[in-house]
């Protein structure tokens, strides 16, 4: 992307920033880092909606990845879709009311990211969107609903991959609008890479330590979304298919909240009790780091760590028959599996046998998007950020 004239932001701009679930935190951090270098002419704040609520878990991964505190936490909570993107609206717009800010920013395609978004385009605040663009044509997928309505409502559309702008040119989007910076989620693994946390550490605090040294390598596996998860005959065929693949190379488990939930709500926590698979609480992002950076490969119904793969090198299964990130099929390490246990086991064959797809890492992919985030933002405040 050509580097746009340098423009002074208008005097005493500011710019809102949200977060509300920890995949947001990983994004923010180097976008808030790069804001802050354009000077005290900019000012940033940060809301965090609370939708994740965990405390330690927030704690960990704001402290991990050097995010300041939020000014603002709405602490809203769980709850279904509507609900919680009601309580999100209705507890934002005062502190919207409160910072004024000249745009709020947010990031991703979480139920806090079109509530904030609706909330500031009603109040007449532009609305910037990192990670515009991205599609997995499947409505049923609520994420898919928040990133098609807040990529309508943005004034300043920010694409991780070329494929994005073509969705959004295609959905009447105009082109001066959009800008192709890369993928903020890579700025930080490249900096964060040196300080992963080793699998050894991982697992020897966990008790199963013995398991790197009686075997070669290990896969990672992530699962949480609720057409995975939340059906007991889908969740018991993708567990089932997963304890066939531990035999062979030992699977790392680390369990999301949700996940756990349903494996003791259908009575399936007994066959998880083989030697061959470390059940883990959630990490925190230097731990994840280490065992995905370390690891023959990764099953994960999860947009990020396609991503995060396909950036390290390491051949992905992911457990979904579409993606909203296809340059990681074409270009990146990642399988798309779906939920059917043949495909997935023809997949983990072929990754065992062949060492699976080389990939590359995709054009902007570079450590440098939250630079060009900013030197946008900055020429377009200074522009007078008009829609």
């Amino acid at each position: 992307m050509p580097a746009p004239a340098t423009v002074a932001p208008a005097p005493h701009s500011s710019i809102l920033c949200v977060v509300g679930a920890r995949p947001n935190f990983m994004k923010m951090a180097p976008i808030m880092a790069a804001l802050a270098d354009i000077g005290p002419e900019l000012a940033t704040s940060l809301v965090h909606t609370g939708q994740h609520y965990d405390v330690a878990m927030n704690h960990q991964y704001f402290e991990a990845l050097g995010i300041p505190q939020p000014d603002i936490n709405l602490e809203v909570g769980s709850g279904s879709h509507a609900a919680q993107t009601a309580e999100v609206m209705r507890r934002f717009e005062p502190a919207l009311d409160e910072k004024r800010p000249s745009a709020v920013l947010v990031v991703g395609d979480v139920n806090s990211t079109l509530a904030c978004a609706l909330v500031a385009t009603k109040k007449g605040i532009p609305v910037i969107h990192v990670e515009a663009g991205l599609r997995s044509f499947d409505r049923a997928m609520p994420e898919e609903i928040n990133r098609i309505l807040t990529d309508q409502i943005s004034d300043l559309l920010f694409t991780t991959e070329r494929s994005g702008r073509e969705n959004l040119l295609r959905e009447g989007i105009d082109a001066s609008r959009i800008h192709f910076v890369g993928n903020v989620m890579i700025d930080t693994l490249r900096r964060n890479l040196d300080r992963a946390i080793p699998p050894s550490r991982i697992l020897e605090n966990a008790g199963r330590g013995a398991i790197l040294a009686n075997h070669e390598g290990y896969a990672v596996l992530t699962m949480h979304r609720p057409s995975n998860v939340d059906d007991p005959a889908t969740l018991r065929a993708l567990l089932e298919t997963v304890l066939k693949i531990a035999p062979h190379l030992p699977v790392i488990f680390p369990m999301h909240p949700r996940t756990r939930a349903m494996v003791e709500k259908f009575g399936l926590g007994e066959m998880l009790k083989v030697p061959e698979l470390v059940l883990l609480p959630p990490m925190g992002y230097l731990e994840m780091l280490g065992l995905m950076k370390d690891a023959r490969l990764v099953l994960t119904d999860s947009g990020g760590i396609q991503e995060e793969t396909t950036a390290l090198g390491v051949p992905c299964i992911t457990l979904r028959d579409n993606t909203e990130r296809p340059v990681t099929v074409d270009e990146g390490t990642n399988t798309i599996a779906g939920q059917d246990p043949a495909r997935i086991l023809a997949a983990f064959e072929e990754i065992m046998q062949g060492g699976g797809k080389a990939g590359r890492v995709p054009e902007f992919w570079d450590g440098q998007a939250a630079t060009r985030i900013a030197a946008a933002i900055q020429g377009w405040l200074g522009n007078g950020s008009r829609r």
